[in-house]
């Protein structure tokens, strides 16, 4: 609701069992299944030779495993950067939001870490849920994987425009479900070799990359461990800070639990490892399988369901941030928050299909598993380091804490460059067209203001005085909107002008000049109102957190009604008939696009200019992107040599 010319919204999120609840649904989908394919990958790395009987290098394993836990997750992540929040949101766009007005050249860093996260996104759907449904050939062993894992991926995404706020309720009991599970089978199984407690000594991760030949296939392997991290710092402004840390302790205390009970099973089932099967339904009684399978599944699930609605809230930011084309964003409920974007959603669901048609198995899927996410977790490193520069920190401290997590983070990258001859070129290949789009999309951009005209207003708004008496020319509107990128008040873009005036003269009784200011506060809102004449011109400066998505018709219609109610502008029809039934004028909303023609450019911008024009063609329209109805549309298009 607006209040008075100024509304400030913010994501209270309440420390205590129910926002604990909510981080474990939330918050650790993909880390929390994690161990459904994450030793799996280890053993494949330490068949030749058949060096997973060795209980040094088993124990080294999963000793990389709890040290990456600890030092990616937990003090990178947990303990330094949830601190970098914008208003309590988090995210690598929410931290390229905070740092972009002083160093505006990191949108480079911050697109490339983006594309990267959402194409290594893409095949978190197709390996958890595929993980989960090959655990059903312990007792199924005919079952046709593909076809469940298509259609479980296809039911999934297809409920999307649904809505899952009844189905999110119940994603955190069941996740705590889940893990409590895996620290009851880690448990259940650790006893079988006592000795895998050694594990936490890190001498024995030292020695396992020392002594395994293979060494950089097993440390991409491990990295596997800690892909969902990302998201710790994502969900911030779902789930709050300290409930994310809180439930951190459990997650990560049940998650190095089942890798400890994995160990112990691998080093005492070498038979059954050589075969083929996955420690993770290894460690389960027979009898609890099924259980473990259907558990497994609706973990997976969930795991996806975070994933796509964190790809739905990262085009989102990114829209706002002017990094992402417009495209229609649609709010299927009324939880606030929560989104649908057609277009992501669909591609998402082709993309995961291919993915699990083309690898077929999860063993296939974890070689290309993991190598776009260490991009996304150096890019976040550096543009964590140059937000300590922006806010001061001291270089004794921020260097040296940078540099070791490049330095891990670079380890980790090496490893899983073995991985993109074995399929991890799809998600490189994916993350390029990405990061291409949002480079041609944001630059072009830039190329297409910078050669906007602008004029003063003075002379339009006297000249407008005498167009609204001047019967003559036949009435446009009651209520003309249009919506403007001057930033000062005294200024009008030449086109608009050019519209009014020159193109098609439109008489009005009111106009309104709109300019949206996309605020870095992820939930702001406020807006300033300048009369030019009393009741009748006025110019409305929004000011918008880039979470609120654009909703100009509403905007206008809202701030509108709190004038009326003020005295400050008369909206009822200015037809007599119409008037003293109370009816409330038109209003139409006038865009005007810009083409580029005959334009004389350097080749490079000509190039990213075209490719702007391109992309927005293929995007979503002015009046989509704007949320406007399209029935009080006027659309008009000036050639953009024209305002040179």
């Amino acid at each position: 609701m607006f209040l008075g010319n100024s509304c400030k919204q913010e994501r209270i999120v309440p420390f205590g069992l129910m926002g604990i609840f909510m981080a474990i649904g939330i918050v650790y989908g993909d880390i929390g299944t994690s161990p459904l394919y994450v030793m799996k990958a280890i053993v494949t790395g330490l068949l030749p030779g058949r060096l997973y009987t060795k209980p040094d290098y088993i124990i080294g394993s999963i000793s990389c495993v709890i040290w990456t836990l600890t030092i990616q997750t937990t003090v990178k992540y947990v303990i330094v950067t949830l601190r970098a929040d914008n208003k309590g949101e988090g995210g690598i766009l929410s931290l390229f939001a905070l740092i972009r007005k002083k160093y505006r050249w990191t949108y480079v860093i911050a697109i490339i870490g983006a594309a990267t996260l959402l194409a290594d996104g893409v095949i978190t759907p197709a390996i958890t849920v595929t993980s989960s449904v090959e655990g059903l050939g312990h007792l199924f062993p005919s079952i046709p994987v593909e076809f469940v894992v298509v259609i479980i991926i296809l039911a999934l995404f297809l409920i999307q425009p649904l809505g899952t706020a009844r189905l999110g309720k119940s994603f955190g009991k069941v996740m705590f479900i889940w893990f409590l599970m895996l620290g009851a089978l880690g448990i259940f199984s650790f006893f079988q070799y006592p000795a895998i407690i050694k594990a936490f000594n890190p001498y024995y991760a030292i020695k396992v990359l020392i002594d395994v030949p293979d060494a950089f296939i097993i440390l991409g392997a491990v990295f596997l461990c800690t892909t969902g991290a990302e998201a710790l710092y994502s969900d911030l402004g779902h789930c709050g800070l300290h409930n994310i840390r809180i439930s951190w302790i459990f997650v990560k205390s049940t998650l190095i639990i089942n890798y400890l009970g994995q160990g112990a099973w691998i080093l005492k089932h070498p038979a059954e490892v050589a075969s083929g099967a996955n420690p993770f339904f290894g460690i389960m009684p027979s009898w609890f399988t099924l259980v473990g399978v259907i558990m497994a599944t609706l973990a997976a699930i969930i795991a996806s369901q975070a994933l796509i609605s964190g790809s739905f809230t990262i085009v989102s930011e990114a829209i706002s941030l002017d990094l992402w084309p417009n495209i229609r964003i649609k709010y299927p409920t009324q939880v606030k928050g929560q989104m649908f974007i057609p277009q992501i959603n669909y591609t998402l669901m082709v993309l995961c299909i291919i993915i699990v048609l083309v690898f077929g198995s999860s063993s296939n899927m974890e070689a290309a598993y993991g190598l776009s996410i260490t991009i996304t977790m150096l890019s976040t490193t550096l543009l964590l380091f140059i937000y300590f520069h922006f806010k001061r920190y001291s270089m004794w401290i921020s260097i040296p804490l940078t540099s070791f997590f490049i330095t891990i983070e670079s380890g980790f990258f090496i490893a899983n460059m073995f991985k993109f001859s074995h399929g991890g070129w799809v998600t490189i290949l994916i993350a390029g067209c990405i990061f291409f789009l949002m480079f041609s999309w944001y630059n072009g951009r830039r190329i297409k203001n910078h050669y906007s005209k602008y004029e003063p207003i003075a002379p339009i708004i006297d000249t407008l005085k005498e167009v609204c008496e001047d019967k003559t020319i036949p009435k446009f509107a009651t209520h003309l909107v249009y919506v403007t990128r001057a930033k000062y008040n005294d200024d009008i873009e030449s086109k608009i002008a050019y519209s009014l005036v020159n193109k098609q003269p439109k008489r009005a009784d009111t106009y309104w000049f709109v300019y949206l200011y996309r605020s870095d506060e992820p939930y702001f809102f406020k807006y300033d109102v300048t009369t030019f004449v009393p009741g009748k011109m006025f110019r409305l400066d929004v000011y918008s957190g880039f979470k609120q998505g654009v909703h100009m018709d509403r905007f206008v219609h809202r701030i509108c009604a709190e004038m009326a109610e003020k005295g400050q502008v008369d909206l009822l029809s200015r037809y007599p008939s119409l008037r003293k039934r109370g009816v409330e004028g038109d209003f139409r909303f006038v865009v005007v696009n810009r083409f580029a023609r005959n334009i004389q450019l350097p080749a490079y911008k000509k190039t990213i200019l075209l490719l702007y024009y391109w992309i927005k063609r293929c995007a979503t329209s002015d009046t989509q992107m704007l949320d406007l109805d399209p029935s009080v549309v006027t659309l008009e298009y000036v050639p953009l040599k024209t305002l040179e």
